[in-house]
């Protein structure tokens, strides 16, 4: 079976540096793409000109909403070392650029300094954490199986807990494993953490950055995301996720804004 994840984020360079893709809706938020879908595409394309590396950083500023309409990505390497390459990405529908991207790739490694404070976040079983089940609005919300710790999913009830932070297990609902070129993608699927704190409304992301810490192993991914300082019309998402084998795969911090 094809994953709906590796048939949407299909790219075919039509020449040099100039790559074609289809936005699929299967990855909104209401009528709007989701910014990590987005994210992930552009990972794609700028993956097919550095072969032979693997995914170490990339930030996204959104300029304005992309549609589910066929789209181009333009990349442009902007240098290539012996351990990283670094590239930059446009997406581009009817000639206006939607998204700018950089990012950097890297040889593959597994050697260097360890210094770990951190852990998973702590949660329940999965059988014991509330699922959130698919709502037809969010149609990326199909796209995945999520069970939130019980005590972070107040905003499933109607009853959010007043502590932005939200803690789940997620996978894709089609079955795909986790990989490195999804996790751009999984770093924006889950809900905004400040529902924990107000009613739902519009949050559109300006920024995006995601930093890649290792190949996630088959099964659940631990997710943890929370916003400390919601102030003058902005907030922050942090975000972790975590592997099946308890180890750090994915960091991400998003700037959205809650001005109208």
């Amino acid at each position: 079976m094809t994953s709906a994840f590796d048939v949407d984020t299909a790219v075919e360079e039509v020449e040099p540096g100039l790559f074609r893709a289809t936005v699929s809706d299967r990855w909104n938020v209401g009528t709007i793409p989701d910014g990590g879908y987005l994210l992930a595409l552009a990972a794609r394309a700028i993956g097919e000109k550095l072969p032979g590396r693997e995914l170490r950083t990339i930030t996204a500023h959104y300029l304005r909403p992309s549609r589910c309409a066929p789209i181009e990505i333009e990349v442009e390497p902007v240098k290539e070392g012996r351990t990283y390459a670094t590239a930059m990405a446009r997406l581009v529908q009817e000639g206006k650029e939607n998204v700018r991207v950089l990012a950097t790739f890297a040889s593959p490694t597994a050697s260097g300094l360890e210094h770990v404070r951190g852990a998973p976040p702590e949660l329940p079983p999965v059988d014991a954490c509330t699922r959130a089940e698919p709502i037809d609005a969010i149609a990326i919300s199909h796209q995945f199986e999520t069970r939130f710790a019980p005590d972070s999913a107040g905003f499933l009830r109607g009853a959010p807990t007043g502590n932005a932070e939200l803690r789940a297990w997620v996978r894709f609902a089609d079955g795909r494993e986790p990989d490195v070129l999804s996790l751009p993608l999984i770093a924006d699927a889950l809900p905004p953490p400040i529902l924990e704190v107000t009613t739902f409304r519009w949050l559109p992301t300006i920024e995006l950055t995601v930093h890649v810490r290792g190949r996630p192993a088959p099964g659940w991914l631990r997710c943890k995301f929370e916003s400390r300082f919601v102030f003058g019309g902005y907030l922050e998402a942090d975000g972790e996720i975590w592997d099946s084998e308890g180890k750090l795969v994915a960091q991400s911090r998003q700037l959205m804004t809650s001005n109208d």
